[in-house]
């Protein structure tokens, strides 16, 4: 593991009654936003999903983690905005109009994150719907590395290589409860994956130093 200084985005929330866009906004033909009743929050994974047609879904998301999705950062980089924003969960479903070139994008698997336009699109859901808005800052920052160790990275092939790479982490015990532990494990992942999900967790960049391409199972 390194340490050094880089510059990272920060994006501050912040709820108002208007919204200001530079470029002419771009909108879902129909969306739908549901709250997720608290007993669900627990119950449910939260997760963001892309379809053919450039459809979207999100389950028991935040606000923050829309907001994660619609300006391609991370959750360490979102902070401001009222607590209810990083709170309160949501179920949204929206698919563009079909004279955007979005609604002809068939994305590589589910977990593709949105194009460009679907990302506007999402902006501008999230300032109609819950009058959001926000500035960019830069702020300096430490940084991880991800690196091999010593015994080398023990590897494995994946099983099935059509799989999407996902790279997930779960945790054992009631989810109301404290986790008596916890495992990360990865399906067809690269390590640019890998450090991604790590990134994640320790809510700070990592790098890939590691040097090793291809997928794996671990």
């Amino acid at each position: 593991m390194i340490r050094s200084i880089v510059t990272i985005w920060i994006i501050w929330l912040a709820v108002a009654a208007a919204y200001a866009q530079k470029s002419a906004p771009v909108a879902f033909e129909v969306a739908s936003i549901k709250p997720v009743s608290q007993e669900d929050t627990y119950r449910l994974p939260a997760d963001f999903y892309t379809y053919p047609g450039g459809r979207i879904k999100a389950t028991n998301c935040t606000v923050k983690m829309l907001v994660r999705e619609a300006y391609d950062v991370e959750m360490y980089q979102v902070t401001g905005g009222p607590p209810w924003t990083g709170d309160e969960r949501y179920d949204v479903e929206a698919k563009p109009p079909s004279s955007s070139p979005s609604s002809h994008w068939i994305p590589a698997s589910f977990k593709t994150p949105p194009n460009e336009e679907m990302r506007r699109m999402l902006q501008s859901l999230l300032a109609d719907r819950f009058q959001l808005k926000l500035h960019r800052e830069s702020k300096d920052e430490s940084v991880y590395a991800l690196v091999v160790a010593k015994g080398g990275p023990k590897l494995k092939d994946p099983k099935d290589k059509s799989t999407p790479p996902f790279v997930g982490f779960g945790r054992n015990g009631p989810v109301t409860a404290p986790a008596t532990s916890l495992y990360f494990f990865g399906q067809n992942a690269t390590m640019d994956v890998v450090a991604l999900r790590l990134a994640q967790l320790l809510r700070r960049p990592v790098s890939n130093h590691t040097g090793i391409s291809g997928n794996f199972d671990f």
